[in-house]
This record gives C-alpha cells, structure tokens and sequence, in this order.
C-alpha cells in the first residue's frame, strides 16, 4: 500500500497581504501528477486544510477542485481537520464524499474514524483523529460518569487513543493533527504559551506510523516513523532554506514502513537577499534569478533609501519584506534583547538554554529540580 503523507495545506492564506491561492493551486496540481506518476492508493492530509476557520469562497472551490481531481484520479483520501480549520464546516458532505472513498474525520464525538484497507500483506488500519484538547475530549465524554476527564493535551490524546482498542498484531496508522514534544517550530505556526500543548511521542507507540499536520517543517520524532510532512509550500522566510516535499509511504509486511520524500517544485519561490541598494539593484546581480520570486530583502547602506520598497518593486514585484542591517539597527536590536533579557527571570533563562542545547523543552520534573537549585543558590 503507497500512500502520500501531506498536511497543513493553509488555503486562502496571505503572507504580506499577498495572495498565495495561485501558488497553492499550483502545487495541488503537481501533488495530483505526483500521486499519478508514483501510482499511490491513497492520500493523507493531516490538517490545517484551511488558513482561517471561515475561509475565503476562492480556497474552498480550490479544495473542492484538489478532491475532485483525486477522487478522479481513483486516489483516496484521508483527511483530518486541524486547529486552523472550523471542525463542522469542513464535515459538511463528509457521508456524500465517502462514497468515492474521500474519508472525513473532522469532529472528535468520543469515537475515531476508521477504515480498514486490503492488500496482498493483509489488513491495514488507517485511524482518524482530528485536533483535539482537552475541552473537546471533555466535552465528547461527558456523560461518561466512569471516565475520567483529561486535563492537558496528553491525557486528550492519550485517552482518545485508549478508546480506539488497536490490535497491535495488524499494521495501523494514524492521522493526527498536534504538537509533539520536541519538534522544531517555524514563524508561520501558532504558537502555544508555555507548551501548553505538547504530546509525548511515546503515546504512538502502537502505531507503525503516524502521519502528523501541525508543524511547518519536515522532520521526524522520537522515530522515523513518527513523522510531519511539513507544508507543501513555504509560508515565512525562516522556511526559506528548506526544500518542500511529499512524504511518500509504502506499508509492507507488519513493522516494515519504507518511505520517502518526492520535492516540490513551487511556482515562486521564497528567498532572501541582501547587499547594498546598488548591489541588488544591479543587473548583473539579479539578471540570472527568478525575480518574481517572493523575497525578504536585507539592506546594508547605513542610511535608509527613500521608497525603497516602491523603488525595489519594480524590480523584484513580489517583495514582501524590506529589511535594514547596519550599525543603527544593531544597536537597536541590542538594546532590545537586552530590555527583554531584563524581564526575564532565572528559571526562564535556564529553560530557554536548555531548550536551545536539547531541542526539546525540561519536563515538570526537571523544572522542579532547577528551581529547587536556584533556591538553594540565591537563600
């Protein structure tokens, strides 16, 4: 069984008041090629389908047209909503697609969406789980007198995941949508205050992958098939060095998940340059690049260009960002990290070195041990 493994698509989304409904309709198309060229069985997308709750009429009809084109191209579909997404309005016609085997999951009710495929290895579980937290667990469970209600993102996961009864003896895999502790995150993603969010790898451990949306960049957790896909196209410039790409998996026997990663190509690309106005103004300087690329230009004349942003334009059109690196916004940028390193206390210097050193936040117990230490230093 091949299948494709993408995520958080964010239709309808600006960046810098540009439209990216061109650029995503774009890649859609290459993905469907993709999905052709490699004769996949079916397509996972792990949610965040839409940028905003109420999206724009032009990113549904965009999604409408992606499904379409699967459907017809007897492809099928796994889909889970994420956080950016309204749960309800994307269950709407989620009976009527099922019968050209595109499979909605968007509401969590207490149960996980299910569907069992069949190929010459046996039985394979696919388990949707939309983005939950503890309120919406809570809420689906109720009127469960027994049942005790979570109380952070861990216990939501983990106790949807308990209701599931997975027979560890078949080939599963799962399709969620959440923060798992240790990911690396980039500028384009909500982020949640202290971490409030974070999931333990180790509650996938009875899954032989599990096929993440939520986080921008691709990487993998714990395990290699622990796994984000990271988005399709780039949606800030911390991204810009990153190559795009479709995970593609191939279930075989029980335990044997091979995968790998097909890149994507984007219409337009997203760069950062930098040198003097005269540098990137120079012909011999952009005459070989794509100059409809989106870009975040970085300016190093000690003296701002008036209309700098206009003047650029009508070189570079699709100029996002125009930025200044010189000794006055230096300075200035000292003196704000220093104001800011001010505020902060001990504990939260020690967790932001620990974080930066590990690529992973401390844990309640670690937390305890240092402001223990700290207490014991400053008494």
């Amino acid at each position: 069984m091949k299948l494709f493994h993408i995520s958080d698509l964010h239709l309808g989304k600006r960046i810098h008041e540009f439209s990216m409904i061109e650029d995503q309709a774009y890649i859609l198309n290459q993905i469907v090629s993709y999905a052709d060229a490699e004769q996949a069985d079916g397509v996972i997308i792990a949610g965040d389908i839409y940028d905003k709750p109420v999206p724009s009429a032009e990113a549904v009809q965009l999604f409408d047209s992606f499904l379409t084109q699967l459907a017809d191209h007897k492809k099928k579909v796994f889909l889970i909503s994420g956080n950016h997404d309204s749960a309800e309005r994307l269950a709407f016609g989620a009976q009527l697609m099922s019968g050209r085997q595109i499979y909605n999951s968007s509401i969590y009710n207490g149960n996980t969406t299910k569907i069992t495929l069949t190929d010459q290895y046996g039985e394979l579980c696919i388990y949707l789980l939309p983005f939950v937290k503890p309120v919406i667990v809570g809420h689906a469970l109720s009127t469960e007198t027994e049942t005790i209600l979570p109380e952070s993102y861990q216990d939501a996961v983990k106790l949807a995941i308990s209701r599931m009864n997975v027979d560890p003896a078949k080939r599963n895999i799962l399709v969620a949508h959440q923060f798992v502790t240790g990911a690396g995150r980039c500028d384009s993603e909500t982020v949640s205050v202290g971490g409030l969010d974070n999931v333990d790898a180790q509650v996938f451990d009875v899954f032989d992958y599990v096929a993440l949306g939520h986080i921008h960049s691709p990487q993998w957790i714990g395990r290699r098939t622990v796994r984000y896909c990271g988005t399709p196209l780039k949606y800030s410039f911390s991204e810009a060095a990153q190559q795009k790409s479709v995970t593609v998996i191939e279930c075989k026997n029980k335990g044997l998940i091979q995968y790998q990663m097909i890149p994507l190509v984007p219409l337009r690309d997203m760069r950062k340059i930098r040198g003097t106005y005269l540098e990137v103004t120079a012909r011999a300087f952009y005459q070989d690049m794509n100059q409809e690329d989106y870009l975040q230009i970085t300016l190093t004349d000690e003296e701002d260009i008036p209309d700098g942003m206009q003047k650029l334009r009508t070189i570079y059109p699709n100029l996002m960002q125009l930025e200044y690196d010189n000794s006055r916004t230096r300075q200035n940028r000292e003196i704000d990290a220093a104001a800011e390193m001010e505020k902060k206390s001990e504990i939260d210097l020690f967790e932001e070195f620990y974080e930066l050193q590990n690529n992973q936040p401390m844990n309640e117990e670690q937390t305890a041990f240092v402001k223990k230490l700290l207490e014991e230093l400053t008494s």
